[in-house]
């Protein structure tokens, strides 16, 4: 079954490799389109939008039509979209190609995520979530400067063409080798299923451990924008040394969720998310007293940033895991609306702890106390139940 696992997590990867590898050209795209640097920055963001927003049709598509069609699908949208941008000559035609990069991933996600309900189930679904989520924090690591070196040695398209080689690569090995796993008893629905949302959102536990995933994502999204004030503004540190104290980090929480796996796969997924409490609680202490009591510097800062991410690797699986159990004849569906949680959710923490008028040590830290809260409170319903 591993050789699944790693078929799932090419395909998740095309929302992260669609973010960080044209990070670095964004400027360059600006000026060769004679853009505002807001509109190409933008993009980002739209490109998160569309992510959250397009699960709640995608998951529906997933469940009637099959995994496999929508899987194909998505990527072959998205390889329209690579080479939209590579062609684009304003840039609002470069928007209409995130936009559309966007939509293609939420095929793409939906289905690796119900693929493993529909395949997996108790501790193992929780490890493979976890695995899925920890590989996942590889790519912020690797992907801008792959990027960086490919727009400086040839061109801002060049990101761009290596989207599209790795969609034509995936295209031919998810015909090849990705299976339906759709079971039979899958319910569909021929339009995007409000009702089955409006019941899902009033089922406690799912509701419950998805805002525990979206607090989690919520707490590294504010991490990520605050990190190049707080380590290059004010700590000092240089672009090159910035990036690789944000490559450490990621590997890191690639190890916690590996750890996160083995707690999972010994001990069990509540036991999991109690380790998953006990870090953020160190993150929440050890930001405090960083915070109060010692001069600001990197790893003051780092330190309790590398808790707070054991906390985010430790909770997503388990949290995912319980969230969809109840839900094997609508994985598609229930898998549509948790991502969509998550990512908005996550999206708008995020939002608010850059736009809060106070320290961005103190954002991240309430983000912090925010996901060590959630966490608590699913424990304890799942102590009362």
């Amino acid at each position: 079954m591993a050789w699944f696992k790693w078929l799932l997590l090419c395909l998740v990867l095309f929302g992260p490799l669609g973010i960080d590898i044209y990070l670095p050209a964004i400027p360059a795209i600006a000026q060769s389109l004679d853009a505002p640097a807001a509109l190409i920055q933008s993009t980002v963001s739209l490109f998160l939008l569309m992510m959250g927003l397009g699960q709640l049709l995608a998951g529906p598509m997933a469940d009637r039509l099959g995994r496999r069609p929508v899987a194909l699908a998505g990527i072959v949208i998205y390889l329209f979209g690579a080479l939209l941008a590579v062609n684009a000559g304003s840039g609002w035609l470069f928007v209409a190609s995130r936009l559309v990069q966007g939509i293609a991933v939420c095929g793409t996600a939906v289905v690796a995520f119900a693929a493993v309900r529909d395949r997996l189930d108790g501790p193992q679904s929780a490890q493979a979530y976890s695995f899925l989520n920890g590989a996942l924090n590889v790519v912020p690591a690797i992907a801008p400067l792959l990027g960086g070196l490919l727009a400086e040695r040839f061109n801002w398209q060049a990101p761009f063409w290596f989207m599209a080689l790795y969609a034509l690569c995936m295209l031919v090995v998810v015909w090849w080798w990705l299976p339906e796993t759709r079971p039979n008893s899958t319910q569909d629905s021929s339009s995007i299923p409000l009702a089955r949302y409006k019941a899902l959102l009033g089922h406690k536990p799912f509701l419950a451990f998805a805002l525990v995933n979206a607090s989690g994502m919520g707490m590294v999204n504010s991490y990520v924008s605050l990190a190049p004030t707080v380590l290059m503004t004010q700590a000092g540190l240089s672009p090159v040394a910035f990036s690789l104290v944000f490559g450490v980090n990621a590997l890191w929480i690639l190890l916690s969720s590996l750890l996160a796996s083995g707690v999972i796969r010994h001990f069990g997924r509540l036991a999991c998310l109690k380790f998953a409490v006990a870090a953020l609680a160190l993150a929440v202490v050890a930001l405090f007293a960083s915070r109060l009591c010692w001069p600001l510097s990197a790893w003051g800062y780092m330190l309790p940033v590398a808790f707070a991410c054991t906390g985010f690797a430790c909770l997503l699986g388990p949290a995912t895991s319980l969230a969809l159990a109840p839900f094997a004849n609508e994985a598609g569906v229930a898998s549509a609306l948790l991502l969509c949680l998550q990512m908005a959710g996550g999206a708008l923490i995020g939002l608010l702890a850059v736009a809060v008028p106070i320290a961005p040590q103190w954002s991240l830290w309430v983000t912090m106390l925010l996901a060590l809260w959630l966490t608590l409170r699913s424990l304890k319903w799942c102590a009362e139940t």
